[in-house]
């Protein structure tokens, strides 16, 4: 499809840039294409991965390892900087990227083994760093939840940052991991325009949704922030302000920003 589908952030689904063959569908005049469909549903498929914890060396992030639950995402943000990933599956960036989520499963037991390995330090563990750890398809997993059990039972620190309200479901781990101070929680708010963040974020929470999650994590003593992020050009810019505003009177008790990139297929998506 080359239009918009209910519900879903991207137009297209062109193959992965490793595909060997490429596919277009055209009129050939005997009218015997299938139209489009209108709805495309999420499909979740198991991933085989035998390990959970990704690490980086970076300087410019924040943090030296993450644990990521889910290998593409349904809210389905035509901005996402994860989107090329799903090429190294073989999928597309595209609608295979909000449709075609990977699970991980087994993502407590190989946390576990990792946390329990000789030698292993323990430093604050990103989650969700790249793609969102509540997204809906963890309402029924409950794999995000499963790898919060190990960290607090093993007292190892965790930063969460998610667009979606299912945080307060896991209220009662987050508050007793911060009576220890073990985590952080910040909240993705990128508009408060309903009708923008319909289109940039299709199936994440409602901006104002999320200014009441940031006053449940806040009264339920766990340290809450906002991340306005990504910040783009002449569409969202000018919201800065009253986005950290109206998160400051939520409870929010940090802020950060993030600029726009858009990384090989994410330009083309965006656009």
């Amino acid at each position: 499809t080359d239009g918009p589908l209910k519900g879903r952030g991207s137009f297209t689904n062109r193959a992965s840039r490793f595909s060997a063959w490429q596919s277009e569908v055209f009129d050939d005049g005997w009218d015997s294409a299938e139209p489009p469909p209108q709805r495309l549903p999420t499909r979740i498929l198991d991933d085989p991965s035998r390990s959970v914890v990704s690490w980086n060396t970076s300087p410019d992030i924040p943090f030296d390892r993450s644990v990521n639950p889910y290998k593409g995402c349904e809210h389905g943000c035509p901005y996402c900087y994860a989107r090329p990933t799903h090429a190294y599956l073989d999928m597309s960036p595209g609608l295979d990227f909000e449709t075609r989520v990977l699970a991980k499963r087994d993502a407590p037991a190989l946390l576990r083994r990792t946390l329990a390995q000789r030698g292993y330090t323990p430093a604050p563990m990103a989650l969700g760093a790249n793609t969102d750890p509540y997204q809906p398809a963890e309402r029924r997993l409950g794999i995000t939840r499963g790898v919060l059990e190990v960290l607090a039972e093993a007292r190892h620190p965790v930063v969460i940052v998610t667009k979606s309200a299912l945080v307060e479901r896991d209220l009662d781990i987050l508050a007793e991991m911060a009576g220890r101070n073990l985590v952080s929680v910040h909240l993705s708010i990128t508009t408060l325009d309903r009708d923008l963040g319909r289109r940039m974020e299709p199936r994440a929470a409602a901006p104002q949704r999320r200014l009441r999650t940031l006053t449940a994590l806040t009264e339920a003593g766990i340290p809450a922030g906002v991340l306005f992020a990504p910040v783009i050009p002449a569409l969202n810019d000018a919201e800065m302000e009253s986005v950290l505003a109206q998160s400051s009177d939520a409870g929010a008790v940090s802020a950060a920003y993030v600029l726009l990139r858009l990384p090989r297929e994410v330009e083309g998506l965006f656009t």
